[in-house]
């Protein structure tokens, strides 16, 4: 479960919240899609609700614990329930990790290891490539060597690799084509109906709509 209680955010040097008293609960086996255009402060949002930026008021629970640190802060037990999926697959990969790799490191993060040791998690890497239809000739690619919805599809991986409670997605599929949309949607709806409490942030009213339980539109100023 996710909950957010009104949770505001105003960054230094503005005189406007960019988020103001926003409340919202995502029970477990829930897939909740917002609809949010440019300016809404979902970027604010995303952030608060992934533990990367803290409220300046209100309060973030995950999985029945009260939050209040973010990023490495975060106790241990905490992150590894949480998996996140952000709009940029290229920002949010290292260029020089294979995607086997890539998709390797939270399982090695979570064992201590300071790099991706893939070798240690064949098995568990070659289910995840499976169920988000990575063929095993792409996984020794590099990221240049791959198209963005490949990318994407093996940062989708990585996020469901420690099986977590709650799913978070930031335009997951933006400027992706319809096919990889499409299989992304439908990864990610199938993790809330295997229980996890999931959070889809997108600007196509089309696509949560095909994917969510729940949409609901957020405004506001960012």
């Amino acid at each position: 479960m996710l909950r957010l209680d009104a949770v505001s955010h105003r960054y230094p040097g503005s005189d406007v919240d960019a988020l103001e008293e926003l409340s919202l609960e995502v029970p477990g086996g829930t897939a909740m899609g917002l609809f949010a255009p440019s300016g809404s402060g979902k970027t604010t949002l995303m952030r608060i609700a992934s533990l990367s930026l803290r409220p300046t008021a209100g309060a973030v629970t995950v999985a029945g614990h009260p939050v209040s640190a973010v990023r490495y802060a975060v106790p241990r037990s905490i992150r590894r329930t949480m998996g996140t999926v952000g709009q940029s697959p290229r920002a949010a990969t290292s260029p020089r990790l294979s995607l086997r790799r890539i998709i390797a490191e939270p399982l090695s993060f979570a064992d201590g290891r300071r790099t991706p040791h893939a070798s240690a998690y064949t098995e568990r890497i070659s289910e995840l490539a499976d169920l988000v239809q990575l063929s095993p000739d792409l996984l020794d690619r590099l990221p240049h060597q791959v198209s963005d919805g490949q990318l994407q599809r093996a940062c989708l991986a990585r996020a469901l690799a420690l099986d977590p409670k709650v799913l978070l997605c930031d335009e997951p599929t933006a400027m992706l084509d319809a096919s990889t949309t499409a299989v992304i949607m439908r990864v990610i709806a199938g993790r809330a109906e295997q229980g996890a409490a999931v959070l889809v942030a997108s600007h196509d009213h089309a696509v949560l709509g095909a994917s969510c339980h729940v949409l609901r539109p957020l405004g506001g100023t960012e």
